[in-house]
């Protein structure tokens, strides 16, 4: 998860007119970066929105038997003990160090401790009932450099911790990258260079082969859009870059380096499944802005969606137009060598993917706000556009089994509190809409909240929390938030409730 605080836009504006047809209603992903502001900010107003079709139920919906629930965190976010036991730096310590990149100038240190702290933890997840935890691998903790020796304190870590889970009847779900490139390898180029993609194979072999008898889920790559676009292209996330060419750069190797590792994965016979973890939303059109929002479609959904499950890119994402990433299609394109695509449609056995809200689009490609927005302005709040996602991925692409990874809101306001009526609200909302797609077909199998912790939230420090268990970070106590123990009523029935 990630916040990205993005220019005013028009208050009150909503959405107009017909959603686009599913092949092009997917838009900004956003999930977990914010606002991916493609055209700029609109001024643009709207009309009132179309009243919905679907009619909130009076009655619990129950999801099939073996549905799973999880919660899910990420390395750099709650670990902390960034230098400990041979950890080597990571592009978002490095950030963090950088004056005026981080809310308050907080860093990595202390996260919520997770490092020190995970027993306790496994036991607040046995409270809670979840079948399965999302967590991310810090690969500087691993490979300090990014290749070459091992750090086995740093590897035997996450043995334990796994073991732990799994003792607890808890599924892995572990994540390989969660944006914390090795600065070793930053410092080579990082995912400008092709060579990293290798690097990250490597590392996914080592980690595959010293837990791949877990039984586990496996995520390669956390979002590459978010870590592509916000990362390289609008410098509000490591390694602070601001070039366009460089982020659609970054998202071919990263890609790349997707398929590798799951040619790793399935070379070392791994008990488990494997997949990639993409941000996704969809995008509604205001008036007369059907071309553009399609082009905001590509560039933020297919552009990832598309090389991954059929091998080839789309060929509206990258150009002058409105919508599109600012970037030279050739360039692009000149960096694709013969395999390349094969190997980033090598079959997974899943594909995760991760939603928090909608966005707008007008006829500039600027990204207009069109519901109501959570404290992360960037966070438009529309439960049905989580059905429309999942029911355009079962109608266009092809049959995979589908998680919802990352699905979740932040507080109100910094202050600590377990009350967070808000967030039920979110989440029941979320939940039905997630019951109703399975009832129509969708393959959606697994739901996890985002996030487990409150934790280090990106470029805003410690000032947004996200957690359904509250974290004091002066002296790391955790509570429990209202927002858990209904969490834990969902888990325990398999059901979620009408409003009440």
């Amino acid at each position: 998860m990630s916040s990205l605080s993005r220019p005013p836009v028009p208050a009150g504006a909503r959405f107009a007119g017909p959603v686009l047809d599913r092949r092009t209603a997917l838009g900004l992903g956003a999930a977990a970066a914010g606002a991916v502001l493609l055209g700029g900010c609109s001024s643009t107003p709207a009309p009132d929105p179309a009243p919905s079709a679907w009619a909130p139920p009076s009655a619990p919906l129950t999801f099939p038997a073996g549905y799973t629930w999880g919660a899910a965190t990420s390395a750099f976010q709650v670990e902390g003990s960034t230098t400990a036991d041979g950890r080597g730096p990571s592009v978002w310590d490095t950030f963090c160090a950088t004056p005026g990149k981080i809310r308050s100038g907080a860093t990595g240190d202390p996260g919520a401790d997770v490092y020190r702290r995970w027993a306790d933890d496994i036991r607040l997840m046995t409270e809670l009932g979840i079948g399965s935890y999302r967590f991310s691998v810090s690969w500087p903790r691993v490979q300090p450099t990014g290749s070459g020796d091992v750090n086995q304190v740093g590897l035997d870590w996450y043995r334990r911790f796994v073991d732990g889970l799994v003792d607890a009847g808890i599924r892995p779900a572990i994540t390989l990258f969660h944006w914390d490139l090795p600065q070793a390898l930053q410092d080579a180029g990082g995912w400008a260079v092709r060579d990293t993609a290798q690097r990250f194979a490597d590392y996914a072999g080592i980690m595959v082969d010293a837990l791949g008898d877990t039984g586990a889920d496996w995520f390669t790559i956390n979002e590459p859009k978010t870590h592509a676009y916000v990362g390289h292209w609008y410098g509000a996330h490591a390694p602070g870059l601001k070039n366009p060419q460089t982020a659609v750069t970054a998202v071919h190797h990263q890609l790349l380096a997707h398929g590798l590792a799951v040619q790793r994965f399935r070379d070392a016979g791994a008990d488990g499944r494997i997949g990639i973890a993409l941000n996704l939303l969809p995008v509604y059109p205001l008036e007369g802005a059907e071309e553009a929002a399609t082009r905001v479609d590509a560039a933020e959904n297919r552009l990832f969606l598309d090389p991954v499950l059929t091998g080839s890119y789309p060929d509206d994402a990258i150009g002058i137009l409105a919508g599109q990433v600012p970037a030279e299609p050739s360039r692009f394109e000149a960096l694709i060598e013969d395999g390349d695509m094969e190997t980033i449609s090598t079959p997974s056995d899943l594909l995760a993917i991760q939603y928090y809200g909608v966005t707008g689009v007008a006829t500039t490609g600027a990204q207009v706000t069109i519901h109501p927005t959570s404290a992360a302005s960037w966070q438009q709040i529309w439960p049905e556009g989580l059905y429309d996602l999942l029911t355009r991925l079962r109608d266009e692409y092809p049959a995979i089994p589908l998680l919802l990874t990352e699905n979740g809101i932040p507080d109100e306001s910094a202050a600590l509190t377990t009350d967070d009526p808000y967030r039920t609200e979110y989440l029941r909302t979320h939940f039905q809409q997630a019951a109703r797609a399975v009832a129509d077909g969708v393959p959606l199998e697994a739901h996890y909240v985002w996030s487990f912790l409150d934790n280090f939230e990106w470029g805003e420090g410690y000032e947004q929390r996200w957690g359904i268990v509250g974290v004091d970070f002066d002296t790391q106590e955790r509570t429990p938030k209202d927002s858990f123990r209904f969490y834990q009523q969902v888990i325990a029935d398999n059901a979620v409730p009408p409003a009440s």
